[in-house]
């Protein structure tokens, strides 16, 4: 795993998001402003250690920033966090509102699990920073359609910082290099990145070179030819300084230190034993095995194949794949289809306003070679929303062919977009959110186990042959939350997780690898998070509806959820418990 720069607690590959300052919020409590104005102490340190990070949450004046890797870093975020705890404890021991005091506990806690990672990384892992990648995202977020022209020009800036042409600062490869060898200096025993990882990255990072002249071509930037001269070379050279100086520290094993494997659990809102997980799982693998084998009789029936084993009904189905020109306005239209059955049950309030769905480049492609939903800013939104991104697998060899049909369209748009994660995020947006909610509280088990919660919800109203896929997705989820353990505990390859999801989840190769590689070294932990999630948020609706019996309301009960932000599953559960059902009696 590479040496994260300190997030603390934000997880911007799928961001949380938050709604300060949106016009269209409705008025501001004044505990959410007292709360948003808390939350600058940890943006500001944010800002000083990834500008790029907190630019794209939506703080400004950073456009022309940029991320410096000093051999003193981990020195200096202990330092910050230190500060930053000691700033809000003192804030926390004036407030007298509930809501803002469970506000500054969450901002302490996502300041302290930051410190924890930091520590467990330097206890563990050699720095290792995928530069290309980094200076990628630093480019893709600034070069997008939802930033004003005029800001766009700071990249040309940011540019210069990662070429190393300002006064007193070194290129991001030649620190980004210092740092590996420091550590390798301090101890070298401590573990390299995989062999598995840096075999990826070799592999992705022309795509993300080419990416980043693609974006500063086609953008009404000028002035960046000349910088991005200097910079090609370097990103180059790094390049080939990891493939003799990184590739003989890569351990050959993705199994990862246990202690940081059940901290990043924690992180993530999985609060569960890895043991205890895997057990659980493969009980609700078998029970979904078991729906799959009846609803693919069905299907097999309904298309007249040849066989109803419900791998072969999947594989059947498959072959009906969209091709690029057809890709997009499929999805609109599935789309439409799914918002009219959520106004006619009543499932959920949707936003009157069309939701963002394009296909990625090359490079975003490369990055995240599965459908994802890139997050809107997140703080001070003026209307900007989430992107729902179709990857760009179309000719490529060995691709993904495991959403491109008809029958998968309605799982992965209830999940990517409506009502899983696009309306989320909105909500949030829309309803004038905290900051510590929407964003320091990000927990993967909420995001990922409402967009699990939502395709559960759409089942029932699909064909049969959706409903078919939305239980494979079921069973792919089941296998996640028992694989990932498995793997980072050792009981398991990679290798021989990929050919159990190719043959009993019928993924195709190229995501099965995909999957394997997020249990291995992309995401540890983090695949169980939908499974964990989901059951939460199930049993949740399970006790809210015992409680309240003919007084249970979906639609009120969802959009309460909603209402709530990002809050990690025990403090969801309190809400529900000690806002939502006494309300509704």
């Amino acid at each position: 795993m590479k040496s994260k720069s300190l997030m603390l607690g934000v997880a911007l590959g799928l961001a949380g998001t938050a709604a300060a300052g949106n016009a269209s919020a409705p008025q501001t409590p004044a505990w959410v402003a007292e709360s948003n104005q808390d939350a600058q102490i940890v943006l500001k340190t944010l800002a000083q250690l990834s500008p790029e990070s907190a630019q794209q949450l939506g703080v400004d004046g950073l456009d022309d920033q940029a991320t410096s890797l000093p051999l003193d870093v981990v020195q200096q975020t202990d330092a910050a966090v230190e500060t930053d705890v000691a700033q809000l404890n003192a804030l926390l021991a004036k407030a007298t509102d509930p809501h803002l005091k469970q506000d500054l506990q969450i901002l302490i806690e996502a300041v302290g699990n930051a410190k924890r990672d930091n520590d467990l990384q330097q206890k563990y892992l050699l720095n290792f920073t995928d530069v290309p990648q980094l200076v990628f995202n630093g480019v893709q977020t600034l070069i997008n359609p939802q930033i004003p022209a005029e800001r766009q020009q700071a990249v040309v800036k940011r540019l210069e910082s990662y070429a190393g042409m300002l006064p007193g600062r070194p290129s991001i490869s030649d620190q980004a290099e210092a740092l590996f060898e420091a550590d390798l200096r301090r101890d070298p025993n401590l573990l390299g990145p995989y062999k598995g990882e840096i075999e990826q990255d070799l592999q992705d990072q022309p795509q993300y070179l080419a990416g980043i002249k693609e974006l500063l071509a086609k953008s009404k930037v000028t002035g960046w030819e000349p910088v991005w001269a200097k910079l090609e070379p370097q990103l180059e050279g790094y390049i080939a300084w990891e493939k003799t100086d990184v590739v003989p520290h890569a351990r050959a094993t993705s199994r990862y230190p246990e202690e940081m494997y059940a901290n990043n659990l924690h992180d993530l809102g999985v609060d569960e034993d890895p043991r205890a997980l895997i057990q659980e799982a493969e009980f609700s693998f078998s029970e979904i095995q078991h729906q799959l084998v009846f609803m693919a009789a069905v299907v097999a029936k309904e298309h007249h194949y040849k066989s109803n084993d419900y791998r072969d009904v999947i594989r059947e189905l498959k072959k009906q794949q969209l091709d690029g020109k057809t890709l997009l306005p499929f999805y609109k239209r599935r789309l439409a289809a799914i918002e009219a059955i959520i106004r006619k049950e009543h499932i959920v309030t949707l936003p009157q306003r069309q939701m963002v769905i394009r296909v990625g480049s090359a490079a975003e492609t490369a990055q995240e070679p599965a459908p994802h939903m890139n997050a809107p800013r997140l703080i001070g939104n003026t209307g900007q929303y989430g992107e729902f991104i179709l990857p760009n697998n179309e000719g490529v060899k060995g691709g993904m062919d495991d959403d491109a049909f008809d029958a998968a369209a309605w799982t992965l748009t209830s999940h990517e977009g409506r009502p899983g994660h696009e309306l989320q995020f909105a909500s949030m947006i829309e309803n004038g959110t905290s900051i510590a909610r929407g964003v320091f509280a990000f927990n993967s088990a909420n995001v990922e186990g409402w967009a699990l919660y939502s395709e559960a919800e759409m089942q029932p109203y699909e064909p049969v042959d959706g409903q078919l896929i939305a239980l494979r997705d079921r069973l792919l989820r089941a296998a996640r939350a028992f694989l990932d353990p498995m793997v980072n505990l050792g009981q398991i390859s990679p290798d021989d997780a990929k050919a159990f999801l190719e043959r009993e989840v019928v993924l195709s190769p190229a995501f099965a690898k995909e999957e394997a590689d997020r249990f291995a070294f992309r995401a540890p932990g983090q695949a169980t998070s939908y499974y964990y999630g989901y059951h939460n948020f199930m049993t949740m609706r399970g006790a809210a509806e015992v409680a309240l019996g003919p007084k249970f309301d979906r639609l009120k009960f969802n959009d309460f959820i909603l209402s709530q932000g990002l809050l990690p599953p025990t403090l969801m559960q309190k809400a529900v418990d000690e806002e939502f059902i006494p309300s509704q009696k």
